[in-house]
């Protein structure tokens, strides 16, 4: 009796993790947000919709999100994969972080496709970040790569400052970049966010800006903040 109660409860935990969809209006996934009470990654725009991660592989997405997204997401939740992390850009581009090392998207830059494909394909990634104009960041268990000399200059001043790199979040107008001691900021970053990250007590493995708004998680998901 005992096993088959076990076995009721493992198969719930990916029924319960189902994925919906509603309009555009992102009240919609501070809603879902909410009603899970946990969250371990978002994808947030300006432009082209929002998603919220929770659970295994549970998704929820506002409408005017990319179909070929949600379509993929669709899938790897039916398949019963973990989903990890989702990257979306303004232009629609995106990127899913799934299982151990699996990648889905669409308009992903050539040379970070490669380096996640291949040169780091021995590595857990941990962490994809990239805009539409070609700057992106990488995160692996041993290393941390970018897209130009000036993006690396910067992140290796933020580890000799506050040691190992944790996330990081590449937007069209802004980058962040979290470390186990500190944060640091480049271009149009919100003072909410800023101020969120000077007071909060979390140890900050995941987050996300568009605009104005902004989003940032611990490991487990069931800690977070955000302002949407």
């Amino acid at each position: 009796m005992r096993k088959l109660i076990m076995l009721l409860a493992f198969a719930a935990s990916f029924v319960s993790s189902g994925y919906s969809q509603s309009g555009c209006d992102r009240s919609y996934i501070r809603e879902q947000i909410d009603r899970y009470g946990e969250c371990k990654n978002v994808a947030i725009t300006e432009s082209n919709g929002d998603v919220m991660l929770y659970g295994i592989n549970g998704w929820a997405a506002t409408s005017c999100c990319p179909s070929g997204l949600q379509d993929d997401l669709r899938s790897l939740h039916d398949n019963r994969e973990t989903i990890n992390d989702i990257v979306l850009t303004e232009n629609g581009n995106y990127l899913i972080l799934y299982g151990s090392n699996g990648f889905k998207g669409r308009g992903t830059p050539d040379n970070l496709w490669s380096k996640i494909t291949n040169d780091f394909r021995n590595e857990t990634v941990f962490s994809v970040t990239f805009n539409d104009n070609g700057d992106w960041i990488i995160i692996t268990n041993n290393h941390y790569s970018a897209s130009s000399s000036r993006i690396m200059d910067w992140l290796e001043d933020g580890a000799n400052s506050y040691g190992q790199l944790w996330a990081a979040c590449v937007t069209n107008d802004a980058m962040v970049a979290v470390f186990k001691g500190g944060y640091i900021y480049s271009g149009n970053v919100p003072e909410s966010l800023k101020e969120a990250l000077r007071k909060t007590n979390l140890d900050v493995y995941r987050l996300k800006i568009a605009g104005n708004s902004w989003f940032f998680a611990d490991k487990s998901g069931k800690s977070y903040q955000y302002s949407m």
